[in-house]
């Protein structure tokens, strides 16, 4: 209970300093007070446009997240398990890995122009680096003992594989979860905003354009209250998930 005490004066101290340097300001062109930020989010939240936005990010971003695991955990397990494939491919992951978000950004510019493939493929880009590397480091990271004497008692592989190779990695995995899932909506955003056809960012981008600033940040409001949501909601799923490899 305290804690919550402790978040919500966090929060009114935050809306304090917002609203004293938005007086003290005074030009809603650049920083509108949380008022008249707030009279904007009621009114853009239940409109067909917004809903439609957010569910545009939400499935992109859950799509890039996906393709990240999808990918970039079996090759960490390879690349962690076979310390040749891992010397040749690292230099192309760590290239790939320090590629800034604005080359990939025109990249998708010059092949797609204004479509979802391109922030979807700019946030793969940007976070498959950091799955495989971490898979990496748990693979290498196992206990050779416990595979040892796996193999001595002859265990079968799948349990081998379930309690020992997934179990190990299941930190890991959370861990790939945690740091990505907000880097994402951030990407995504961004990528929306310059390339894309669709989504939040594109909606920034309009207020933007129309000079809408209490606009702008009511949807960037929405933004952070959908991606601390998403957050909240794989979190919950992971725990439950990971009971499975946890020890009776």
């Amino acid at each position: 209970m305290k804690s919550l005490y402790h978040s919500l004066a966090g929060i009114v101290f935050f809306l304090l300093i917002w609203h004293l340097t938005a007086v003290l300001l005074a030009k809603s062109i650049i920083l509108p007070t949380p008022a008249e930020t707030f009279k904007v989010f009621i009114k853009i939240l239940f409109e067909p446009a917004t809903v439609n936005a957010a569910f545009q990010t939400a499935w992109k971003v859950l799509l890039a997240l996906g393709l990240v695991l999808f990918l970039g955990i079996p090759a960490g397990l390879l690349l962690g398990l076979v310390e040749t494939l891992y010397e040749m491919f690292r230099p192309i992951i760590m290239v790939i890995q320090a590629v800034p978000v604005i080359s990939w950004l025109s990249l998708v510019l010059f092949t797609w122009s204004r479509s979802w493939q391109g922030p979807v493929l700019i946030t793969f880009l940007s976070l498959i680096p950091v799955a495989i590397l971490t898979t990496v480091s748990g693979t290498q990271n196992l206990d050779n003992k416990l595979l040892e004497m796996a193999r001595v008692y002859r265990v079968p592989k799948k349990k081998i594989i379930k309690n020992i190779y997934l179990g190990s990695l299941v930190p890991f995995i959370i861990a790939i979860i945690d740091i990505s899932l907000g880097h994402a909506w951030k990407v995504i955003l961004v990528a929306e905003y310059l390339a894309g056809d669709s989504g939040l960012g594109l909606k920034i981008f309009d207020a933007r354009f129309f000079v809408d600033t209490p606009g702008v940040y009511a949807f960037t409001l929405l933004a952070v209250l959908l991606g601390i949501a998403t957050e909240r909601a794989v979190k919950l799923g992971l725990r439950r998930i990971s009971r499975r490899w946890m020890p009776a």
